[in-house]
């Protein structure tokens, strides 16, 4: 079986709300979008941002309650991009959860959350490659 992801979704409160922080934010662009769903094209995935509720329904579950423990990235090609990132992210509307600062394990990171909760590493790594396209290649 090939080993990759399709799709990520995220339930959302508010379309909005979470429509502010990724484009105004990351700067993504939406490549479809209605009253329940908003999807980004990504480097080789699509995300979407679903109202909860209309989410719920989809996958037959109710009663849902917010993230858990895991974030998702999104690496930057320089460390000096980590900062700005992260306060735009915050302008969007999203909350700072831990400022930018280097690990033991190396590299630059700190994390924000969306509006609705979903952690976000923002990092840079100077050893993972990361190609015109956005594919960043895992390497130690």
């Amino acid at each position: 079986m090939q080993q990759q992801i399709s799709v990520i979704t995220l339930g959302v409160s508010a379309l909005a709300r979470s429509r502010l922080f990724y484009t105004e934010g990351f700067g993504w662009k939406p490549v479809f979008e209605n009253d329940e769903i908003i999807f980004y094209q990504m480097n080789g995935f699509v995300l979407g941002t679903f109202e909860k509720s209309a989410l719920e329904t989809d996958m037959g579950r109710h009663g849902l309650v917010s993230p858990g423990a895991f974030s998702l990235a999104h690496n930057v090609a320089d460390q000096a991009d980590v900062a700005p990132l992260m306060e735009r992210l915050v302008e969007a509307g999203g909350s700072l959860l831990r400022p930018a600062d280097a690990p033991p394990h190396g590299g630059f990171r700190g994390y924000v959350a969306d509006p609705d909760d979903h952690a976000w590493e923002i990092a840079w790594n100077p050893a993972w490659r990361i190609d015109a396209d956005g594919h960043v290649t895992f390497a130690l």
